[in-house]
């Protein structure tokens, strides 16, 4: 017997019956036969192909909610997965669901992110004249972009997972919808600290209503969550959370558009990072030779446009400006000797 095999028994041992087993995957979209060097899980082993991809990579150069700020303790878009994926775990361990199939999911769910946030979003949306949806992207990267092309290659649940963290379909696991609360618990909660950080908030700023029943503090408003959704979760059979933690959940989320996601002081230069994307859009549009040689074999296959926005889409914020930059900035005269 493998230490696969061994670890899949095991989790028919410990696991809550409604938890989705290993070793009763959908599988991949290419099989691939199991070996007898196996020690890892089908979960675990997309966990690490993700972690070992580039998109994963540039998520630590990628805007959440600041763009390009000052300072080293705002949270970037691997600091935000991480944050999931540790709410993820902890919720899924006490719910005896699958650790690993989360962990999965929440470490691929925003690997379609483009730069600067969802001002990125909105920028190619408008370029492509129809919605651009970062976790079909996500998908995309995971199936198509990433490996030369030829995808990770992961099981059904996580890309399920990766898709429905957002938008309409909820992920048809148990573990994808602990992934997709988990998101929301963090972006919520740490942006309220970066905007604490920043100026732009204060504690005393969340209406009372809303901290009598989620708390007065970060940690304290996480704790209230993660256990109000544990505890309403093993009552009710199935991913829920209590009424009255989801609807101050809720206020909380609209204080944060009003007040953070709206706030002309956080997004003040988001007009700036819409314009750069859309003219270089434009550009590779008209100049597709421009594109990187690891992107020319795609246009035969994807096409011009499809092409040029996964090409911007996977850029960091850095790279972004500095592509910006050698595109429409000209360089300094210099005498040549």
């Amino acid at each position: 017997m493998t230490v696969r095999e061994e670890l899949e028994r095991m989790e028919h041992r410990k696991l809550n019956p409604l938890a989705a087993f290993s070793d009763q995957s959908e599988g991949r979209l290419q099989p691939e036969e199991p070996r007898d060097t196996d020690v890892r899980t089908c979960y675990q082993r997309d966990t690490d192909r993700i972690v070992h991809c580039k998109a994963f990579r540039r998520l630590m150069h990628k805007t959440q909610v600041f763009l390009r700020p000052e300072g080293d303790h705002y949270r970037t878009r691997m600091t935000h997965t991480l944050e999931v994926t540790r709410i993820a775990r902890t919720i899924t361990l006490a719910l005896g669901l699958n650790e690993n199939l989360a962990e999965a999911i929440a470490m691929g769910h925003d690997l379609g992110h483009t730069p600067f946030g969802h001002a990125g979003e909105v920028a190619l949306s408008a370029c492509l004249g129809k919605p651009f949806r970062h976790n079909e992207q996500s998908l995309r990267v995971v199936d198509l972009l990433e490996n030369d092309g030829k995808g990770l290659n992961l099981s059904f649940e996580v890309r399920n997972g990766i898709l429905c963290h957002t938008g309409d379909e909820w992920p048809k696991t148990l573990e994808g919808q602990v992934v997709r609360r988990s998101d929301q618990i963090a972006y919520v909660n740490h942006d309220i600290d970066d905007a604490i950080r920043a100026g732009i908030l204060c504690n005393e700023d969340i209406p009372r209503e809303i901290s009598d029943v989620l708390g007065m503090t970060h940690s304290q408003r996480i704790n209230t969550l993660v256990c109000d959704i544990i505890h309403t979760s093993r009552e009710a059979g199935k991913v829920t959370i209590s009424p009255d933690v989801e609807n101050a959940l809720r206020e909380l989320r609209s204080f944060m558009f009003e007040k953070v996601y709206r706030n002309p002081v956080a997004k003040g230069e988001e007009s700036k990072a819409k314009d750069m994307l859309s003219r270089m859009f434009a550009h590779y549009m008209s100049h597709p030779e421009d594109l990187p040689e690891d992107f020319q074999p795609q246009l035969t296959f994807d096409g011009l446009e499809r092409t040029v926005c996964d090409y911007i889409a996977g850029m960091t914020d850095n790279y972004a400006v500095d592509k910006f930059t050698e595109i429409f900035v000209p360089n300094g005269w210099q005498v040549r000797g």
